[in-house]
C-alpha cells in the first residue's frame, strides 16, 4: 500500500483546517482532588481489557511451581474474576441482541485527561464539519442535539481543498461542538485500550457501536480460564457452565466477526447490522484465545503482509497519523499474535516476527538508552510523529519491558 493509500481521505484536509476554541476556560465539573489527578479519578467510570482470569492463572501456576499448591487464593481470585466477567455480560455492555460484549463509559462528556488546551477535540470538531457525509453523526446541533452548557464549543474556520477549481472562500462557523454520541464512543475508546485510531470510524468515535474482536476473544478466554479454575477447585458443575458460556460466545463470533470470504476477523457494527471492512491486528486475538479453528487459524496466518513490517506487526495499513494506526506497532498486541501463531503451529512465523521484534527494541535501547511505549516498525526506531491524540512516547514503559522478556524467553525455548 502506498502512503497515499493509507491515509484517510479526510487527513489532509485536517491540516487545511484551522478550528479554536469560543473559550479556553472550559473545564469539566469536578473535585479539587479530581483535578489534581483527573485520569484516576475518571477511570472509576470504565474497566479495561479483561485479562484478569490470565494474570491468576500465570501467578497460580507460577506459586504452583514453588510447590505451592494454593487453592485458598485461587478461590478467592475466582470470586474476582467472576465479578469482573459479569461486568461485559449485562447492560450496558451488551453488543445489542448480538450476544457479544461492547466497551462502553459510565462518565458523559468530554474526559478530564483530555485538556482543552490539547486541541483534540477542536480538531474532532472540524475533521467532522469536513466529512458530515459519513455514518453516524457526531456533531452537536444548536437545538435538536443540545448539549450541556459545561461541554465546549468552537468556532471552525473551514477552507476549499488545495488547488480546487472552484473558487471558494473560507468560512467560518460558530459554536460547533460534539454531541454525547460522540463523547460516548471516544469514552469507549479510552476503555478499549487503542487511543487513539480510526479502526471504530474516525477517530474510533463509534466504539460503543461495535462488537469487538479484541473484547470478545478476551471473555472467550476469560470463560475457558474460569471453566479450568472451577475444575482445579473440584466444581464441575460450575465447569460446565463456564465451557457452555464459552462455546456460546465462540459460535457468535464466528457468526458475526469472522469473515470467510476475507479469512480475517472484522469488528461488527451493531446499530447498522454490518461487519466493519478496517483491516487491524486484532484480527489474531481469536488465535491467542484458541478459538479460531484450524482453517481459520492458516486463512488469518496468510494476512500477515497486511500487517508485517520490518520491526514486527504494524497496528493496520491506514496511515491515520494516531498512535493506534499504520506505521505504529505495540508490544502487547505483538505478543499475543506471535502466541497465537505459535499455538496454531506456526512457530516460524513466530520466530521470525519476534526476532524482528526484539532486535528494533534492542537497537533503539542501544542508541538512547530507553524502552518505549510503541515503536515505528516500518522504519524501526522509537522516534514517532503522532498528530492526532496522544504525541509522546513514553519512555520505560512496563509492558514493552515484560513483552521482550517473554518473546526472548520463548524464542529461546523454542529453539
Amino acid at each position: 500500500h502506498s502512503a497515499a493509500s493509507r491515509s484517510p481521505a479526510g487527513a489532509a484536509a485536517i491540516e487545511r483546517t484551522c478550528s479554536y476554541p469560543i473559550s479556553a476556560t472550559y473545564e469539566p465539573p469536578s473535585t479539587k482532588s479530581q483535578r489534581r489527578s483527573p485520569r484516576s479519578q475518571e477511570n472509576l467510570t470504565r474497566s479495561q481489557p479483561p485479562f484478569l482470569s490470565s494474570m491468576i492463572l500465570a501467578v497460580y501456576e507460577a506459586k504452583k511451581a514453588r510447590g505451592e499448591n494454593d487453592l485458598a487464593w485461587l478461590a478467592k481470585a475466582f470470586d474476582y474474576a467472576a465479578r469482573s466477567h459479569m461486568l461485559w455480560n449485562q447492560e450496558p455492555h451488551l453488543a445489542g441482541n448480538t450476544g457479544l460484549a461492547r466497551y462502553f463509559d459510565f462518565g458523559e462528556g468530554p474526559v478530564p485527561e483530555v485538556a482543552l488546551t490539547d486541541n483534540y477535540y477542536q480538531q474532532v470538531t472540524a475533521y467532522f464539519m469536513q466529512h458530515a457525509e459519513g455514518g453516524h453523526s457526531y456533531l452537536a446541533g444548536d437545538k435538536e442535539t443540545a448539549t450541556p452548557v459545561a461541554w465546549p464549543r468552537f468556532a471552525v474556520t473551514l477552507c476549499p481543498v488545495a488547488n480546487s477549481p472552484w473558487k471558494l472562500q473560507c468560512q467560518k462557523v460558530e459554536n460547533v461542538g460534539l454531541n454525547g454520541d460522540y463523547y460516548k464512543g471516544d469514552r469507549a475508546m479510552r476503555e478499549s485500550g487503542f487511543d487513539i485510531s480510526f479502526r471504530f470510524e474516525p477517530f474510533s468515535a463509534g466504539t460503543h457501536h461495535y462488537a469487538p474482536v479484541c473484547l470478545n476473544s478476551l471473555l472467550y478466554k476469560t470463560e475457558k480460564d474460569l471453566e479450568h479454575i472451577s475444575m482445579l477447585l473440584g466444581k464441575s458443575a460450575q465447569a460446565a457452565q463456564w465451557k457452555e458460556r464459552a462455546a456460546a460466545r465462540a459460535q457468535k463470533i464466528q457468526q458475526y466477526l469472522w469473515d470467510a470470504q476475507q479469512g480475517m476477523y472484522f469488528d461488527f457494527d451493531f446499530t447498522k447490522g454490518e461487519r466493519s471492512h478496517y483491516d487491524y491486528a486484532s484480527t489474531f486475538y481469536p488465535l491467542w484465545a484458541g478459538l479460531a479453528s484450524a482453517e481459520q487459524a492458516r486463512l488469518v496466518r496468510a494476512k500477515l503482509s497486511l500487517f508485517e513490517q520490518a520491526g514486527g506487526l504494524a497496528m493496520s495499513h491506514t496511515e491515520s497519523k494516531a498512535q493506534w494506526d499504520y506505521p505504529y506497532g505495540w508490544a502487547p498486541v505483538q505478543l499475543l499474535a506471535i502466541e497465537g501463531l505459535r499455538r496454531y503451529g506456526y512457530n516460524d512465523d513466530a520466530d521470525r516476527l519476534s526476532e524482528k521484534f526484539l532486535t528494533m527494541v534492542a537497537e533503539n535501547f542501544r542508541r538512547d538508552g530507553t524502552i518505549r511505549e510503541k515503536y515505528n516498525v516500518v522504519t524501526r526506531s522509537s522516534e514517532t510523529r503522532v498528530e492526532v491524540g496522544y504525541q509522546v512516547n513514553v519512555v520505560g514503559f512496563g509492558w514493552t519491558n515484560g513483552a521482550f522478556v517473554e518473546l526472548l524467553n520463548e524464542l529461546k525455548h523454542a529453539h
